[in-house]
């Protein structure tokens, strides 16, 4: 019987998974979706402040959009990092390779924006903030549109070329290595 790796503490975005990390690449998009619907999250949270101001509903979201943020996109960047940007950079077609060079750069600028955008979200969920002023709202829309290319670049280049280049073991040790960084146990 095959076992499928669950976490063992909670990952904001990661109840009751669709897929286990015995498919690493279904769990890479399957943090997509919810890397996606954070953002959404973000997206109703701000207009909400805008319409209704910080009450408890807004802060509430702005923990959650926290929680995601600083605990499971991280570790999601930390996968590609390990395991598919080394082995493109040198097996990778040309194209391939310039994608993942700017992808590494996308990894830096996106933690540089979500450290400003983390302190509006931070002070509303403190509730030491009743709303959002102009330059948060522009350090929140910077940090969410950094994410609409990067995804769309790794989901239509980046991870099928790996896939092509990964043999059946690399991509169940993979699998491990990402269940284990997540503190993982396995349930047979």
């Amino acid at each position: 019987m095959a076992s499928t790796a669950v976490p063992a503490r909670p990952v904001p975005g990661f109840t009751a998974p669709a897929v286990g990390f015995e498919q690493p690449f279904a769990m890479l998009e399957a943090c997509h979706e919810r890397v996606q619907r954070t953002l959404a999250l973000l997206m109703r949270l701000r207009a909400h402040v805008r319409e209704q101001g910080a009450d408890e509903n807004a802060r509430q979201a702005a923990r959650d959009v926290l929680r995601y943020f600083d605990m499971a996109a991280p570790l999601h960047h930390e996968d590609e990092e390990l395991h598919l940007f080394p082995l493109l950079l040198a097996h990778g077609a040309p194209e391939v390779a310039r994608a993942v060079r700017q992808l590494q750069q996308d990894h830096i600028a996106m933690a540089a924006s979500w450290a400003a955008a983390r302190a509006p979200l931070e002070a509303l969920a403190q509730a030491t903030c009743a709303a959002f002023i102009a330059e948060d709202e522009a350090a929140l829309e910077r940090f969410a549109a950094h994410y609409a290319d990067h995804i769309a670049v790794e989901e239509g280049l980046v991870y099928p070329a790996a896939l092509a280049l990964l043999p059946a073991e690399a991509l169940s040790a993979m699998g491990d290595e990402m269940a284990s960084r997540r503190g993982a146990i396995r349930v047979l």
